[in-house]
C-alpha cells in the first residue's frame, strides 16, 4: 500500500482532533468535584496524548511533517471546545454528555479513514487500535454517565 497526500492529510487532520481531545479530557477533570470522574478524565488525556504521539510518529516515518497542536487556525474541534461553556456551571452530568459527544464524533473520524483500503497495514492497524479504545471509552462513560444521572 502507497503512502499518499491524502493519507497524510487525514492523520494530519485525526493528529490534531487529538490534542483537542487531550485538552478537552483535561479541562473536563480540572472541572468536575468527583474523584473518579477526575481520573477517569485524566487517563482520557493521558491515551489521546500517546494517540497523538502514534500517528505523528507514523506520519514521519513516511517522510511528512506533522502538524503541531498550534498550527490549525481556528479549526479546534467544536464538541471540545463546547465544554467551556459546560464548566462554569460545574454539571458532571453535562460534562459526560459532551465527552460522549466528542468521542462519537471521534469514532466516525476514525471510522471514515479506515474505510480507505489503500492505508499501509502499519497505519490501519494502529488507527483499528486507536479506535477500538475509543470505542471502549465511550462505553465506559455512557456506565459513568448513569452514575452521576
Amino acid at each position: 500500500m502507497k503512502y499518499t497526500e491524502k493519507i497524510s492529510n487525514k492523520l494530519n487532520e485525526l493528529l490534531v482532533k487529538n490534542y483537542d481531545a487531550e485538552k478537552g479530557y483535561i479541562n473536563a477533570a480540572e472541572n468536575v468535584d468527583s474523584s473518579t470522574l477526575k481520573i477517569f478524565f485524566k487517563r482520557r488525556a493521558t491515551e489521546r496524548s500517546e494517540f497523538a504521539k502514534e500517528i505523528r510518529t507514523e506520519i514521519l516515518r513516511y517522510g511528512e511533517d506533522p502538524k503541531d497542536s498550534g498550527s490549525f487556525k481556528g479549526t479546534v474541534h467544536r464538541n471540545w471546545m463546547s465544554l467551556k461553556s459546560l464548566f462554569s456551571s460545574n454539571d458532571e452530568e453535562a460534562i459526560l454528555e459532551e465527552a460522549i459527544r466528542g468521542e462519537e464524533a471521534s469514532l466516525e473520524e476514525y471510522n471514515e479513514i479506515l474505510e480507505d483500503k489503500t492505508l499501509p497495514p502499519s497505519i490501519d492497524n494502529m488507527l483499528i487500535k486507536q479506535r477500538d479504545a475509543i470505542q471502549a471509552a465511550i462505553n465506559t462513560e455512557k456506565v459513568h454517565e448513569e452514575l452521576v444521572s
